[in-house]
């Protein structure tokens, strides 16, 4: 039977050629790269990931800020808790369905961002260090083709 990259074992790939490592590798790194800068903020890795999303689209469904956030349900549900509690975001109903619960960025959670921005973008312009304009835009494109092929929903 000829091997297929379906049925290649993982030591014949090789950990350096297998995407999900490399890039939990990545994310791993970009996070520990923050994490002072969170903890000095009061941040977890969840609460920074809710707050950078609520602040480029601000007032989302908690359904919606689960698949953005990459978090499980209950996760995101502690994380709401503490970020409300902080004052940083606040909980509306949604105008069409008062079952439905939107998420919103309160003015100290934007102050909270705004001071964690800096960090975040250094972060991501060491990733990107030494590799050319049309490098970066071809990988996010791929990423973007990747994200495509495994989503569940329509975001």
């Amino acid at each position: 039977m000829t091997e297929t990259p379906e049925t290649a074992r993982l030591g014949k790939i090789g950990l350096d050629n297998f995407a999900p490592y490399l890039m939990n590798r990545i994310m791993g790194r970009y996070n520990a790269s923050l994490r002072e800068e969170m903890t000095d903020l009061g941040l977890t890795v969840p609460k920074m990931r809710v707050i950078a999303i609520l602040a480029v689209m601000d007032g989302l469904l908690i359904g919606e800020l689960t698949v953005y956030a990459v978090v499980e349900y209950s996760t995101l549900s502690r994380t709401l808790d503490g970020l409300e509690k902080d004052g940083l975001v606040r909980r509306s109903p949604d105008p069409d369905d008062q079952r439905a619960t939107r998420i919103h960025l309160t003015d100290a959670g934007r102050e909270t961002f705004e001071q964690l921005w800096p960090s975040m973008a250094n972060a991501h312009a060491q990733m990107f260090q030494g590799i050319e304009d049309d490098e970066h835009r071809a990988f996010v494109g791929t990423l973007t083709k990747i994200l495509k092929n495994i989503r569940k929903h329509d975001f």
